[in-house]
């Protein structure tokens, strides 16, 4: 068996395609908010991010899987790579890459930066999760930060000098942040004390950058019950005073033991144990939901991002694996003098890599659709532009979240699967990767919010107004797809399924309109699934059109490889896939009640 190559996390080829045939981002630089780029700007970020990712990055992953943030003396000690690490990563640019130049940015496209942020999740996502939870903090602190907290919290989180995390989940609320206790008191110099417990705070405390400011959610003394009662706080783990950084009374109660991204810590925090906990209000009081839900959307995508990266590592790696590894021979030879074949000649074998291949390119191109949607809601030059790619982009996010963990989860399975018994060894990488995908449906809102939070509001949002732009775009891109000659059944099933989907969607808001909420979002997970099939065959037609399109002015046999391999995961797609929908609309509509009926005294 040979040495297998380097694994080159996500393919280089795949990107350009997915970025300028089956999309068109140069086309963003007619924006002006993008006049000063081009692809070729485009290419400095995504080469240098590449060569970071695969040469430094990369080689740090295993190590800091195995050697996860321990807890001594109530601080936090990460891998000792970290620190070189964050700031090699903030040497790219990344954290204010897609930001305008009076924060110090260079107002790149967030398409662009999806791609370049992919390779490095591939390499080591838990490195990058405290520079992507940075950048969120900085940006919501920008865009509602007062003068002060821009200047003081703001500009060091851009800079790279502190990181930022989103401190919003406690013990006794979950996900229910309508349950939040924290109490924030009003102080004579205009800040305010914090009382409280936060838990699973990614990257909470650290020892590679002098300081850490949580975006806390807590209730001012006073304030209403419910979601209207939550203000939005930036809380330093130390604050300023004078020249120096003194400490702000938080601190870690204790670190979450977890089976994947171990690199990151997860902690348990305790604010104003001496009531000597200062934060400093962001946004308006009571609206602090508002403003989070920014950092919660951006941190939604890239939950999403992450999942395609680690299904799409993993699939890189099972591919190589697949070509080097020698067992069995084909079907109806018995001379066992004769060579054994490499596992990819097994029928079998190439079934699961072609459903890895079909979720991971699926789910990129359905993120970097998405992204695209971001950068034209943001910096589209008209109001109807804009407020139509809104639309999109909300109606999209928690899909974008959740198809790529949850079938992601399963692509790193069959990676795993394809390496035999050296897959579930941790002498291989697929069971770790397979451990780190597992907390992506977690992250950010289970599956199961983000079904209720697509049907219950997304969906049905302005009578219909966002499915009806996705019509549009479907219909756009099943007209391509005919002039480019891809197989016309395959557009025919993409409409049909797309209008048996946006019909069940009107059926059901009728429902919970005459007051049968139970009934209409009793299988939202299973519509969420509905509506993940049906974007992800939109995007595997656009991939489809692009890859004829490439066929008809290529004589490569590279490139006809190439697009011939895109069809045949398109194909797959619509002859697996598709069929679904009907059964999905199904369960929806007859609200179909096993296990709603379901006591439990009766498991």
């Amino acid at each position: 068996m040979s040495v297998p190559r380097p694994n080159p996390l996500l393919s280089d080829r795949d990107v350009d395609f997915q970025l300028y045939e089956a999309l068109d981002t140069a086309a963003l630089c007619a924006l002006p908010a993008f006049q000063e780029h081009s692809r070729d700007t485009f290419a400095l970020l995504l080469d240098s991010t590449r060569r970071f990712a695969r040469e430094v990055l990369a080689p740090t992953y295993r190590p800091m899987d195995a050697a996860p943030p321990v807890f001594e003396h109530g601080r936090v000690r990460v891998h000792p790579a970290m620190r070189s690490l964050y700031a090699g990563m903030v040497d790219l640019g990344l954290l204010t890459a897609t930001r305008p130049p009076d924060v110090g940015g260079q107002q790149l496209p967030l398409t662009v930066h999806a791609v370049a942020s992919a390779y490095l999740m591939a390499a080591n996502l838990s490195a990058y999760g405290y520079l992507g939870l940075t950048l969120g903090a900085a940006h919501l602190l920008e865009v509602f930060g007062t003068p002060f907290l821009r200047d003081t919290f703001m500009a060091r989180l851009y800079r790279g000098e502190w990181t930022g995390t989103m401190a919003l989940t406690e013990p006794q609320a979950g996900s229910s942040l309508a349950d939040v206790k924290t109490r924030a008191t009003p102080a004579p110099d205009g800040s305010f004390r914090l009382q409280g417990s936060k838990i699973f705070i990614s990257g909470g405390d650290q020892d590679f950058t002098d300081n850490v400011v949580h975006l806390t959610l807590a209730r001012i003394e006073g304030a209403e019950g419910g979601t209207r009662g939550v203000s939005l706080f930036a809380v330093p783990a130390k604050r300023p005073q004078a020249d120096t950084l003194v400490p702000n009374d938080v601190q870690v109660a204790g670190v979450i033991h977890k089976i994947g991204w171990r690199g990151l810590p997860s902690l348990v925090l305790n604010f104003g144990e001496a009531n000597d906990c200062h934060g400093w209000l962001v946004g308006q009081p009571g609206r602090g939901l508002a403003c989070m839900f920014q950092m919660m959307n951006e941190a939604r995508i890239m939950v999403g991002l992450n999942g395609v990266s680690t299904a799409a590592v993993a699939y890189q790696e099972s591919l190589s694996y697949a070509r080097e590894r020698p067992q069995g021979r084909p079907a109806g030879i018995r001379d066992t003098t004769r060579a054994q074949s490499p596992i990819i000649e097994h029928a079998d074998v190439r079934r699961m890599l072609l459903r890895q291949k079909a979720i991971v390119e699926g789910g990129l191109a359905l993120l970097l659709t998405t992204s695209t949607q971001a950068d034209l809601a943001n910096h589209a030059p008209d109001e109807p532009t804009r407020k139509r790619a809104h639309l999109l982009l909300d109606l999209l996010t928690p899909i974008a979240k959740t198809f790529p963990a949850e079938k992601g989860f399963e692509a790193n399975a069959l990676a795993l699967q394809i390496h035999g018994g050296y897959g579930y060894s941790s002498e291989y990488l697929p069971e770790a990767w397979l451990r780190d995908q597992k907390l992506n449906s977690i992250h950010e809102g289970t599956t199961g919010i983000q079904g209720l939070d697509l049907l219950g509001r997304k969906a049905v949002a302005e009578g219909g107004a966002a499915l009806q732009a996705l019509d549009e775009e479907v219909r756009a891109t099943t007209a391509r797809a005919r002039a480019a000659g891809v197989e016309p059944a395959w557009s025919d099933a993409l409409e049909d399924a797309l209008g048996q989907a946006t019909a069940l969607t009107l059926e059901l808001g009728a429902r919970g309109m005459a007051g049968e909420v139970d009934v209409m979002l009793r299988h939202s997970t299973d519509f969420l699934e509905l509506f993940s099939v049906v974007t992800v065959a939109w995007r595997w037609l656009a991939q489809a059109a692009a890859a004829k399109e490439g066929l008809a002015r290529t004589a490569s046999a590279e490139d006809t490889g190439f697009y011939e391999g895109k069809l045949a995961a398109a194909q797959y797609w619509f002859a697996v896939e598709v069929p679904r929908v009907p059964l999905l609309a199904h369960l929806c509509r007859t609200g179909e009640d096993s296990y709603a009926r379901m006591r439990p005294d009766w498991f």
